[in-house]
């Protein structure tokens, strides 16, 4: 019977590796899956597995993903496949399930960015030594007589955005880090540098501010979902026996407190499925050392491997591995493909920017779909002739004068985890806002989110993720003047490949 379940998961025979996941009896397995190599079936072949081999039932069974998008996808796979009624959450949608509070108000990001603009536009006038503490960080000269006037100006400064946004992200880490207020105040009595107390302290008062806010209109926010859940009595805890989590390296040090509560308490086994080479949310608060150190967290664990990719072309993951391979603190894996094509990445150096584009996209539609990827929202824009194109909210791409095959647009982030037959990647210039991008983090956000030691790791990392959504070949588009430092590698990477 096993074998016929792992012969046919949704039309699809499992390869040696998937099928060793599959039946693995492991209480902790951590699963290294490549890119492209089929971790979403091995993840239903798991659940085949459980319930028809193991003999559990359907609600036995809990699986975990990041986003609503991915979570209902994979459980649309299960009911029209196979009638499967699984539990597939995010981890706040979880958290809500354990907290059984229906009526609970979840403020939003831009909720905490508002609060902090009132307070640093009105409410910190009264609390002058605030505003002391804001100017001596960006070292602006002033005395007891025009301190006031010297911070109105900053306000109109473009260090007043930086600062926003580097409250508002402190904030976000810290709880994502599980840390509070009080934790805060402990870190500004530290050996730190001088100037990076005077911000703490000031991110210490708009935290008791935030959490006062929050308490006032009687809401709380995603990562106080988390929080509360970790702290709810146990008997209110869903009986799982088995847990999946997908895309693991993107766990945060909370959502790794929620699942260890919860296998712990419930005696329940885990799987976590992920690829370290594709962590690209360190910037909310994701911790690549849950998924590197898993034997460390989750003790007498497993470690399994799916290597073979079902995507990319094999002259494509060679040039793409020894690219994100050139961080030394990634765990090195050789992936195999099942194709292989000539020239998987090509080099378009452009002389009309526009025209040039309109030209490229019109040529390649007809070889299938067709993803054009950029390093930000924005980076389109630029590049789309839009008297000859429409975009909509979604990214999808029409042309005015002729019907062209699909087109889409998307961020890298927004890319993850979805192929094209095809990829342009835009953007690609050396420098602020460019890919990789150098816009250059507060060193402060190292005291609760510890960077990579490695130049532009986490660009990296995202810049394979881009590669590697091309089941044929991948296009840069390239302003040879001002080319991006991962195009002048990448160079150096296909001219070698291509001498072998």
């Amino acid at each position: 019977m096993t074998n016929n379940i792992l012969s046919n998961i949704c039309g699809y025979a499992l390869d040696e590796q998937q099928q060793k996941v599959v039946k693995d009896n492991s209480h902790y397995l951590l699963v290294i899956a490549a890119a492209g190599a089929g971790k979403t079936l091995t993840i239903i072949g798991k659940i085949r597995y459980l319930i028809e081999v193991k003999k559990l039932n359907q609600e036995d069974i809990l699986c975990i993903s990041f986003t609503n998008e991915a979570t209902n996808s994979l459980k649309n796979k299960l009911k029209i496949n196979y009638d499967y009624d699984i539990d597939v959450l995010t981890f706040h949608k979880l958290a809500l399930n354990i907290l059984k509070d229906n009526e609970l108000k979840i403020t939003t990001e831009e909720e905490l960015e508002d609060i902090i603009k009132i307070f640093l536009n009105t409410k910190i006038f009264n609390y002058p030594f605030l505003i002391k503490c804001i100017l001596r960080y960006y070292k602006i000269l002033f005395n007891k007589h025009n301190y006031l006037k010297k911070y109105q100006r900053f306000l109109k400064k473009e260090n007043y955005f930086t600062l926003l946004k580097t409250i508002s992200r402190f904030i976000n880490l810290a709880k994502a880090n599980h840390y509070n207020p009080s934790d805060l105040k402990i870190f500004i009595f530290q050996p730190l540098r001088k100037k990076d107390r005077f911000l703490l302290i000031v991110i210490y008062a708009l935290y008791l501010e935030y959490e006062k806010e929050l308490f006032s209109r009687q809401t709380i926010d995603f990562n106080d979902m988390i929080s509360l859940a970790i702290k709810n009595d146990e008997t209110f805890l869903p009986k799982y026996k088995y847990i999946i989590v997908d895309e693991y390296q993107d766990t945060s040090y909370l959502r790794y407190e929620l699942l260890n509560k919860l296998c712990t308490h419930l005696q329940a086994k885990l799987m976590v499925v992920g690829d370290d080479w594709q962590s690209i949310y360190r910037f909310n608060g994701c911790s690549l050392a849950i998924f590197l150190n898993f034997k460390q967290y989750f003790k007498n664990s497993n470690i399994l491997n799916i290597t073979h990719t079902y995507r990319n072309p094999q002259s494509l993951i060679n040039i793409a591995g020894q690219f994100i391979n050139k961080n030394p603190f990634q765990l090195k894996k050789e992936l195999q493909a099942i194709k292989n094509i000539e020239n998987p990445i090509i080099i378009i150096y452009y002389k009309e920017q526009k025209n040039d584009f309109t030209n490229l996209i019109e040529k390649l539609t007809t070889q299938g779909s067709l993803f054009i990827l950029g390093r930000n929202n924005f980076d389109i824009k630029k590049y789309l002739d839009l008297q000859k194109f429409n975009v909509d909210s979604k990214g999808y791409i029409t042309c005015k004068e002729k019907s062209l095959n699909e087109i889409r647009f998307l961020t890298v982030h927004k890319a993850k985890g979805l192929e094209s037959d095809n990829v342009i990647i835009i953007n690609l210039e050396n420098s602020k806002y460019g890919f990789p991008s150098q816009v250059v983090e507060e060193p402060l956000l190292e005291y609760i989110n510890q960077q990579d030691n490695y130049p532009y790791a986490e660009e990296r990392r995202l810049f394979y993720v881009a590669l590697t959504r091309s089941k044929n070949r991948v296009y840069l588009y390239v302003n040879k003047e001002n080319e991006s430092i991962f195009v002048k590698e990448l160079k150096k990477l296909i001219k070698l490949n291509y001498l072998r």
